[in-house]
């Protein structure tokens, strides 16, 4: 028996060694680590466990079947924890085959989707190849298919999440694009459908890795990637960070972790934060910060349509969902990029249970030319919606600006909201004072102390809260030190909210 045991180790351990010591070295010459490494920083110590270990490649065109075949085929499966959670992860090994995906490749993949949907917890996929396998031809391509289709009925039922930690091209970018979140590493990562060549031969542009799919390219300018980090170690933590503040399918709630933060916490400084001056910008992040337990805010997106800020928290230990206009930047408009990026984070924490949060100071949505060619309207759009159909609990909190139909947008009562609170300093009307006297008393626009009195006048009356209050659109206007306070209130009572949508196959959302 023991020579058996000794073939088994042996057999385990030269899998293990993937594309052998030469390809590893290289793997860490570029300041990459291997598939396994990954994994391994990833789960908890330990709690690994692998499947299809032996699992090896049946093509045999172009010589394939010549010389000997590597254990795996450039992929590593198998489920492990996070924190004591079950979790599915696949890693994409690039010292096999360069990661490219084979048909028994494929199938290593689509059989941990289907346990992961079976037994409802989470994947995640590490990416790091360089697309099909060209030798396997339409096998690779079916394999691709099937992958996608299992992506598309996870969606809403498990968080899927993709980290690309090396190259990521062709048929390889379309699995992590149907995914929850994607994460990508800085100057070691890149995603594209074609590559830098094909680019050249079909358009003359030259364009290196980076320019066309790098990390900085898809955290600011496509928002196809959530965030960037340093190094694969410092990517992998962040996901176990990410993981903490998930639910492990769409039937659980948000994990509940201790909290050493006091729910009826009062900080005396947001009494300050809001400037004397209403043109005069103030950072959202320091209300988030002082709101959420402990100061733990993962912010998503964080580098593109700044005008906006999304991302997770906890309040009472339990997670929650924010949503804030931020002034700092284009002073908090909504736009195209900031309303997509909004209403796709709406539309997660509806999908998985997560209550919603939103801090609102919107001067309006921003006009011109290039925001109305884009499709403003039809952008714009999606967010409202977002938030209509949600029917997770929903509190609102208007710090200062909520003019025009960004006011509507924003989580309103008349969108369903379910508490709705707003500072003394709010001001919720059509539009700003300035602007609204310029149409209301056009006929007066050449006498500048009359307009002066006009302004003043619909400061006064509209400029306030207290209109919207009246008509209970406003549920309280509350002092800011106590916000916290409020909100972990607010949410404590709507734990046990339901509420359900008409039945439907599925909306049609204006995509």
């Amino acid at each position: 028996m023991k020579h058996i045991l000794d073939g088994l180790e042996q057999r385990r351990a030269s899998a293990r060694l993937g594309g052998g010591h030469k390809r590893i070295d290289a793997q860490h010459a570029r300041g990459k680590l291997t598939a396994r490494e990954r994994i391994e920083l990833l789960l908890d110590q330990g709690s690994f466990e692998e499947f299809d270990m032996f699992v090896t490649h049946r093509c045999t065109d172009f010589g394939m079947d010549q010389g000997e075949k590597t254990s795996g085929d450039g992929v590593v499966t198998g489920w492990g924890t996070v924190n004591g959670r079950a979790v599915f992860v696949f890693a994409k090994d690039f010292t096999v085959f360069g990661g490219s995906l084979s048909e028994t490749h494929a199938q290593k993949i689509i059989k941990l989707q289907d346990m992961a949907l079976k037994n409802r917890a989470p994947i995640i996929g590490i990416f790091d190849a360089g697309g099909a396998r060209i030798q396997e031809g339409v096998a690779a391509l079916g394999g691709y298919g099937e992958v996608f289709q299992r992506n598309v009925l996870a969606s809403g039922v498990i968080p899927q999440i993709s980290v690309i930690m090396g190259p990521c091209a062709g048929g390889d970018v379309y699995s992590p694009s149907m995914t929850d979140f994607i994460f990508m590493v800085r100057d070691t990562s890149y995603m594209f459908v074609t590559g830098p060549d094909v680019v050249k031969t079909v358009t003359n542009e030259t364009v290196t890795a980076e320019e066309l799919g790098g990390a900085s390219v898809h955290t600011t300018k496509s928002s196809i990637a959530d965030r960037a980090y340093d190094n694969d170690v410092e990517a992998l933590l962040q996901m176990r960070r990410l993981i903490d503040f998930l639910p492990a399918n769409n039937t659980e709630t948000p994990p509940e972790w201790p909290s050493f933060d006091e729910v009826d916490r009062l900080d005396a400084s947001l009494d300050t934060l809001i400037p004397d001056n209403p043109n005069k910008p103030y950072d959202i992040k320091e209300l988030i910060s002082k709101v959420v337990d402990e100061g733990d805010f993962f912010e998503i997106q964080d580098a593109h349509a700044k005008n906006i800020v999304v991302g997770f928290g906890r309040v009472e230990g339990r997670t929650v969902g924010f949503v804030a206009n931020q002034p700092m930047v284009l002073a908090g408009v909504l736009d195209i990029d900031a309303s997509k990026k909004a209403a796709r984070f709406v539309r997660f924490c509806d999908c998985f249970n997560i209550p919603i949060v939103t801090f609102v100071d919107v001067p309006g949505f921003l006009p011109g030319t290039a925001q109305e060619y884009g499709g403003l309207i039809k952008h714009g759009a999606k967010l409202l919606f977002a938030y209509a159909e949600a029917t997770v609990p929903k509190v609102t909190v208007i710090t200062r600006k909520a003019f025009g139909g960004a006011y509507d947008v924003m989580s309103s009562k008349h969108l369903r909201g379910d508490v709705n609170y707003a500072w003394p300093s709010a001001q919720i009307a059509v539009m700003g004072a300035k602007g609204a006297v310029e149409i209301i008393f056009r006929a007066d626009l050449g006498d500048p102390e009359k307009i002066a009195q006009r302004t003043k006048e619909y400061e006064d009356r509209f400029l306030s809260p207290f209109v919207a209050a009246e008509r209970g659109y406003i549920d309280e206007v509350i002092m800011p030190h106590s916000t916290r306070k409020r909100i972990g209130r607010a949410l404590a009572l709507l734990r046990h909210k339901e509420l359900e949508n008409p039945w439907k196959k599925h909306d049609n959302i204006p995509l």
